[in-house]
């Protein structure tokens, strides 16, 4: 899931704790294989394990940012073939 900031980020920021916090659950339940901001920070990465777009979505609904209306989130497949994640697995 790819975000884009749609408020300024000083707004964006008051809200990063709790979004951190969401993303860390999601992670405790296996969920996240990786996160983190953009450069510049105009949105952010979150790379779920997950089986479907559908669930994807709805998981990222319940992000703070989204919540706030800070955010929003595009879906993007991705299936890794080379590298540190090509052998991943989600975990059981």
């Amino acid at each position: 899931m790819i975000s884009k900031y749609l408020s300024p980020l000083d707004e964006v920021d008051r809200a990063r704790d709790e979004h951190l916090a969401f993303i860390a659950g999601l992670e405790e339940r296996g969920l996240v294989v990786s996160a983190g901001r953009q450069e510049p920070a105009v949105g952010g990465v979150v790379l779920l394990g997950v089986d479907t777009e559908a669930e994807a979505r709805e998981l990222m609904a319940e992000d703070p940012y989204v919540v706030r209306g800070l955010a929003e989130y595009t879906a993007t497949g991705w299936t890794p073939s080379r590298g540190v994640l090509a052998d991943w697995k989600k975990p059981a």
